[in-house]
């Protein structure tokens, strides 16, 4: 099966598992519920006396689709239907993110600039794959069309082919173009002309690393939530936390994002109560990073699937994470607390963890 088939598969296989813990359904087979919207590595130095000191807090490639008919993109890029509730605001401002490749990046640093406006509602439109100067100028004659309407759109744009760009900006619609300066400053200091060529970032580029990228998230997969211990040794990462604390999305987002090969293992109440590292993953305690949240938050999470239950109870929430807290500071494991950040907020602390560690790529 293609890497990115068993990814799907396994967040499907998650999905329906539902996050019952360790401890009520057999030490190999926790869940962690994971919400995953699709979208490198390292060798651990590890540092003096890391075992006695005390818990710190940190703060294959696939071929790329044929573009659609220009005319189609603007009614393409249209949101799926919604419920009423999750609909847009009748006076929310259209917004076209639109590039040569897949449009991440578009979309990323565009929705940064928007998050600075949590006061105006945005329609969000992606086009991606736009190639040619012929689908550009279709596109630009829509923008203009949008123009007309009673709510002028935005464009974030991410062109780097000079005549593609150089029709689109000809829209009367306001572009916010992420590459042309930027791009044309770099060429002027580097002394050295660019490539040009789009689907760098996001494509297959450098086999080497995209390489990396899948097998760590093959290494995620088979090692997920206590699993399989089998290559647990490779790991440059294992995640441990009690059940429900966002180690498998972490795990997925480091591995897939920066082919950071991540176990994850689950602290149920035998471990807690001993406030031991379990037996299987000690030898590995110097790689270990724990997870915490807030006892409503987890109670809240864990409703979801078990409701009313023992499990999902803020008494049993709150003794699990103090005892978490407790196994953190007696072995030294730095940890994150969840209950405030994203996957890439506590992804990028502990990347800053491993680089502190004086870690090299693979």
């Amino acid at each position: 099966m293609h890497d990115h088939a068993r990814v799907r598969a396994h967040l499907g296989d998650l999905a329906q598992r539902g996050g019952e813990p360790r401890h009520l359904r057999g030490r190999a087979h926790a869940a962690t519920a994971l919400a995953v919207t699709v979208a490198p590595a390292h060798r651990r130095v590890p540092g003096p006396g890391r075992a006695h000191r005390k818990g710190r807090r940190m703060n294959a490639s696939l071929p790329i689709p044929p573009p659609l008919p220009a005319a189609a993109r603007i009614a393409s890029a249209s949101p799926r239907p919604r419920p009423a509730a999750e609909r847009p605001a009748a006076d929310a401002v259209p917004v076209f993110f639109i590039s040569d490749s897949t449009g991440i990046s578009a979309e990323t640093m565009g929705n940064a600039l928007l998050l600075q406006f949590p006061s105006v509602p945005f329609e969000r439109r992606l086009i991606p794959f736009l190639r040619t100067v012929e689908e550009a100028r279709e596109v630009r004659e829509d923008l203009d069309a949008a123009m007309d309407g009673e709510i002028a759109p935005l464009v974030f744009l991410t062109v780097v082919d000079e005549s593609v760009r150089e029709e689109l900006l000809r829209t009367r619609a306001p572009v916010i173009d992420f590459v042309s300066g930027h791009l044309a400053q770099l060429e002027a200091q580097l002394g050295v002309t660019g490539d040009h060529a789009p689907a760098r970032l996001h494509g297959v580029g450098d086999s080497r690393r995209y390489n990396r990228r899948m097998q760590a998230v093959e290494f995620a997969i088979e090692h997920d939530d206590g699993q399989s211990v089998r290559a647990i040794e490779k790991a440059d990462v294992v995640l441990i936390a009690p059940s429900r604390c966002g180690k498998t999305p972490t795990s997925m987002y480091l591995a897939l994002m920066h082919g950071i090969f991540v176990a994850n293992y689950p602290l149920v109440d035998e471990d807690l109560a001993g406030e031991v590292l379990p037996g299987s993953i000690s030898a590995v305690a110097d790689r270990c990073f724990g997870l915490l949240t807030s006892p409503e938050r987890l109670t809240a999470v864990r409703s979801e699937r078990r409701a009313s239950s023992r499990y999902a109870s803020l008494e049993q929430t709150r003794w699990e994470l103090s005892r978490a807290r407790r196994v953190y500071d007696t072995h030294g494991i730095d940890f994150v607390d969840s209950s405030s950040k994203s996957v890439e907020e506590m992804s990028t602390l502990i990347l800053q963890s491993l680089a502190r560690r004086g870690t090299t790529a693979r």
